[in-house]
């Protein structure tokens, strides 16, 4: 027997679980997992890139590579580079599960791994701040280097280089990710470059399996993006009142960012409305799925502590906090993915990799955009269990996040040859993946100073499936959204297409037979958005005085406003229907109803 390795692991695989398929490894492989391993043992390469949409079991398909390998003696050592601590630990017990022993506990200072262990499980920051170590370690026996998630490989200069110092001398090296592609243009060690037509050097993969493919084969669920918009008032740091709808097209990046930034401030009326909503999807998805969790994504510490809170006044239920300076991080996210709990608060570290089969509903509270970060964050929703799961992910109705999520589908290769920052969304990544795990307490408090968000209020915008949009608009509760919310959570991706359109198709007849009964307000020939944002801060203004005065909060305000004036949500509303609203603020501040 090979020193720790289980006898016969290639020939007879224990089953995985099937909760957990992606955990483990099992005797029979999905289709692409058996077509990437024959291309992989047909060239018996010793560089191969395998690019699997985030659910789709690279876990699975490697270690079938790594225990075939050792028994046909190409290789007696295995070393694991994975981005996070916990990443660590996920592969080594997968590996277990399969009779390979991998230790994820070595350390650079110990020099060699335990007794009884064919290999080591180790993080990108680790090679990279001891290189020389981790080469001597790979040059002392045949190795298979399997890299997880190999983009982080160029997230700095000295970490490209030290994989490459490490692991130049490797017999085999595999490398693994959802997503193959950067934000920025820094070489990925042990990538394929090759020119295309315009003469850019991409990532060249040598199996590829896109979210689109892993759909139609019922390996990955359908996502329902739950998009929503709302009004929202700050104050600058010059100490200017601004108001701004959220995801508005006609204003400004800053504008933008800031209205983005109010909606996600845990003290106003978006953030709670959006959770709210968002345990509703849950309880019904959980009527079928009776395990089903969701997770929140928090910018920082601080959000996430506070969306906690809320979150447990909504269900009266503490939920399962991952701070990325928590040493126990690992232990909590373990206890919940086992476990039945409902929600999950996070910040970046759990939005890439870590494996939660149970997660359905996702609500996406942070104000990081990168196409590489949203891909990860939405993977952690689309591993499927059973044929018919979905997944629904809340969004900020930001144009960013909208186009982010109606491209969730395309492939993108990593382009070493573009600017730092191009016309289709890239720009350098934020940090290293440690500054990326961490809070970030001293930028996000820079960025906190340049404005006060003084209100938010939020009103359902529309649903985003398979590249169409759907729904018409409403309020927080309203009919228009609870057809959304409401839908079955097992459904076939086919199944969530045409129910989608049956109620968009109900809520246009609904809308309809009321437009027939009510005359529509005139729209002007030509709308002046500068007229419409003064309009719809003078409103703000407004609505925050009188519930002031009358102690009802701002949504409640906005709602009864359109009861008596008709006309749509504010984002929606033309200038006819906002002077309309003041006219009425007006009335009630003298008196008259």
């Amino acid at each position: 027997m090979l020193f720790g390795v289980a006898p016969a692991t290639g020939a007879s695989l224990p089953p995985a679980y099937p909760e957990r398929a992606a955990w483990g490894t099992a005797p029979k492989l999905r289709q692409w997992q058996e077509q990437a391993l024959a291309k992989y043992f047909s060239t018996g390469p010793q560089d191969f890139l395998a690019v699997a949409t985030p659910g789709a079991g690279k876990t699975t398909f490697a270690l079938r590579v790594a225990t075939e390998l050792v028994e046909r003696g190409t290789i007696n050592r295995i070393t694991i580079v994975a981005p996070t601590d916990h990443l660590k630990r996920q592969w080594a017990d997968a590996a277990a599960r399969i009779g390979l022993a991998i230790d994820p506990n070595f350390r650079n200072a110990d020099g060699r791994h335990g007794q009884g262990f064919i290999g080591v499980a180790v993080t990108y920051a680790q090679v990279a701040s001891k290189p020389m170590l981790h080469r001597a370690k790979t040059e002392a026996a045949r190795t298979l280097v399997i890299l997880d998630e190999i983009h982080h490989g160029g997230d700095a200069l000295s970490w490209g280089d030290g994989i490459r110092e490490a692991f130049e001398p490797a017999t085999r090296r595999l490398a693994l990710t959802g997503t193959p592609f950067r934000s920025d243009t820094a070489a990925i060690p042990f990538v394929e470059y090759a020119a295309d037509a315009d003469g850019i050097r991409r990532s060249k993969s040598d199996y590829t399996y896109g979210y689109g493919e892993a759909l139609r084969d019922h390996v990955v669920r359908p996502v329902i993006f739950m998009a929503y918009s709302g009004q929202m008032r700050w104050r600058t740091s010059a100490g200017e009142e601004m108001a701004a709808s959220l995801g508005e097209s006609a204003v400004t990046k800053d504008i933008t960012a800031h209205a983005w930034r109010t909606a996600l401030n845990p003290t106003g009326e978006w953030i709670p409305a959006v959770l709210a909503a968002a345990d509703k999807r849950l309880s019904e998805v959980r009527r079928t799925v009776a395990d089903a969790g969701g997770m929140v994504i928090a910018t920082d510490h601080d959000d996430a502590r506070a969306y906690a809170g809320l979150l447990k006044r909504i269900t009266g239920e503490s939920p399962t906090v991952i701070l990325s300076d928590d040493a126990k991080a690992s232990e909590k996210i373990e206890e919940y993915s086992a476990g039945d709990k409902r929600w999950m608060v996070a910040v970046r570290m759990v939005s890439e990799g870590v494996d939660v089969p149970r997660l359905a509903v996702g609500v996406y509270a942070t104000s990081t955009a990168t196409p590489l970060f949203f891909a990860q964050a939405v993977g952690r929703f689309v591993r499927a269990r059973r044929r018919g799961e979905t997944a629904s992910v809340f969004l900020p109705s930001v144009p960013t996040l909208m186009i982010l999520a109606n491209q969730l589908e395309l492939e993108r290769d990593h382009a070493l040859d573009r600017p730092a920052t191009d016309e289709d969304g890239f720009a350098p990544e934020e940090a290293l993946m440690e500054e990326a795990n961490r809070s970030e307490k001293a930028s996000d408090e820079l960025t906190k100073q340049k404005f006060e968000a003084l209100e938010s209020q939020a009103s359902f915008d529309r649903v985003l499936f398979d590249g169409g949009e759907f729904g018409t608009g409403g309020e927080m509760g309203s009919e228009d959204e609870q057809d959304f919310l409401g839908i079955p959570g097992l459904l076939d991706a086919d199944q969530v297409g045409v129910l989608l359109r049956q109620r968009q198709q109900e809520q246009q007849t609904r809308r309809g037979r009321k437009g027939a009964a009510v005359a529509p307000a005139p729209e002007p020939l030509v709308g002046d958005h500068r007229m419409l944002t003064e309009l719809r801060g003078e409103l703000a203004k407004n609505v925050s005085a009188w519930s002031a005065r009358s102690g009802m909060p701002h949504g409640v305000v906005h709602t009864e406003l359109r009861k008596a004036c008709g006309g749509p949500a504010v984002a929606q509303a033309n200038e006819d229907q906002l002077q309309r609203r003041l006219k009425k603020l007006q009335d009630w501040f003298i008196g008259r109803k």
